[in-house]
């Protein structure tokens, strides 16, 4: 699906320098970041799904561990 892309110039400077740095387009240097970013929120959501789970079932020992 196309979709258009309007950046600030800063943010075109930064894209540019991506690509650049990454050896690739900017559309590729884009689309990159963007599944890079979704990749790190699910690992995040994730990592904090299996921390609450593991505070809820180890919480009577944490709770006698913390006296």
């Amino acid at each position: 699906m196309a979709m258009n892309l309007r950046l600030t110039d800063a943010q075109d400077e930064a894209l540019t320098a991506l690509a650049q740095a990454e050896g690739v387009s900017k559309n590729e240097a884009a689309v990159r970041a963007i599944v890079d970013r979704s990749a790190r929120l699910v690992r995040s959501e994730r990592v904090q799904h299996l921390a609450r789970e593991t505070i809820a079932e180890y919480d009577a020992l944490l709770q006698r561990l913390g006296e």
